[in-house]
């Protein structure tokens, strides 16, 4: 069998966004129904032909179900862009179908020789492209003004560089929810707290009064990176002495205060984060016992905040929402618990409605500013396509949780 060239593969594979590997599949009618997704069919032979051109593109170990896979997102990107009135010209397929085959270094001509030779009909490579091509259409027509870079953003990536000294500090926690009629009481409690000079004394108070999940280490945090706080948070903790504790800090629904308990200068520097992804899902309820347990309950059912929508599916929409923003626009007790957690994780501390509805929380991902050495307009492109790949992502994923797929 002929295989296309390695170097051409790896550059393929990252912007086709496929992985791969040798094929076996079981003889059935070729062109029956194997998968229904929504009204749309997915035939035996469709994902033979997906798995042989896999194979030719040399890589993964299992292509039969990543083509089933690839086949049953592209039946939903064409579907989204065909809703939005997206279709691909027979031009606009060809010119693609050559840009891709030109990354290697050859001809559309050659190209589809080479996938002829080992079974693969032009007609799937036709179809890859304009799945593709759609969704990329699409992605930009309803994204694109939603990844707009700021200069701050542009800086702080040129500047990101990962090296260096770094500061991380030891802090322990209290946040005091406010509920209806309680503001001043809170407020006498907090500046009261805020004099604390004992990490006994403050301890004690955020075991009896806060709301946190470390209210039963009395608040105390591991050590964190003074690069992961939220910005506005950084400046009011770096002033600080161990035991000395910041002035009430308003967040929405409750009132916060960290206490200083060690500082110390360490040798290495993390990169600046660029954007950080994260989804929230609302429950009715707030802190009662039973909108905790449901969270909890969630909690042990969701891996990554993909997983999120098919937990919200036949919800209403506002009651999950996912976002991609620079730590600079993130709400401070959002950027905070978030500060807190590994992609992945939840965080059950934060309430809105005035404390009626309970926010889950949880962490996608941090993406790492560009490369310190790359210009203003390389690092603004970069930051772009960070976030309207996330952003395709999360829709993509939304789209597949709503849909109804049947596999034979």
């Amino acid at each position: 069998m002929q295989v296309i060239p390695a170097r051409f593969l790896r550059s393929v594979i990252c912007a086709a966004g496929l992985a791969l590997a040798p094929v076996a599949l079981p003889a059935q009618g070729l062109f029956s129904p194997a998968i229904l997704v929504d009204e749309m069919v997915i035939t035996t032979y469709e994902i033979q032909q997906r798995a042989r051109m896999i194979e030719v593109l040399n890589s993964g170990t299992d292509p039969i179900s990543l083509a089933r896979e690839q086949l049953v997102d592209d039946r939903l990107r064409l579907q989204a862009a065909k809703d939005a009135g997206i279709v691909p010209t027979d031009e606009e397929l060809r010119d693609g179908m050559t840009e891709f085959a030109q990354r290697g270094n050859l001809s559309l001509e050659q190209f589809v020789g080479v996938l002829a030779q080992n079974g693969v009909e032009e007609q799937t490579f036709r179809d890859f492209v304009r799945a593709g091509f759609a969704w990329r259409q699409l992605v930009q027509q309803r994204f694109q003004a939603r990844t707009n870079v700021s200069d701050e953003e542009v800086d702080r990536a040129l500047s990101g560089s990962g090296t260096g000294s770094n500061v991380r500090v030891l802090l322990s926690e209290l946040i005091i929810p406010i509920r209806p009629g309680t503001e001043q009481q809170v407020q006498s409690l907090a500046e009261r707290i805020s004099q604390y000079r004992s990490t006994a004394e403050f301890s004690a108070a955020a075991r009896e009064y806060s709301a946190t999940a470390t209210r039963g280490e009395g608040g105390r945090l591991p050590w964190q990176d003074l690069s992961e706080l939220p910005p506005v948070l950084r400046p009011l903790v770096i002033g600080l002495s161990p035991g000395e504790v910041t002035a009430p800090i308003p967040i929405p629904g409750a009132v916060a205060l960290f206490q200083m308990r060690q500082v110390e200068e360490t040798g290495y520097s993390a990169p600046e984060i660029a954007s950080v992804d994260y989804a929230t899902y609302y429950m009715a309820g707030g802190r009662s016992p039973e909108t905790l347990a449901k969270a909890r309950v969630l909690a042990s059912k969701v891996d990554r905040c993909d997983d999120l929508y098919g937990y919200a599916k036949g919800q209403p929409a506002e009651v999950l929402q996912r976002q991609s923003m620079a730590p600079s626009e993130l709400p401070t007790d959002i950027a905070y618990e978030l500060s807190k957690l590994d992609p992945g994780e939840i965080s059950t501390a934060l309430t809105r409605s005035n404390g009626q509805t309970l926010m889950v929380l949880m962490l996608c991902g941090r993406t790492a500013s560009v490369a310190a050495d790359a210009d203003r307009q390389q690092v603004t492109i970069g930051l772009r396509n960070q976030r309207l790949n996330q952003m395709a992502e999360a829709y993509l994923a939304q789209l597949r949780a709503n849909a109804h797929i049947v596999e034979k």
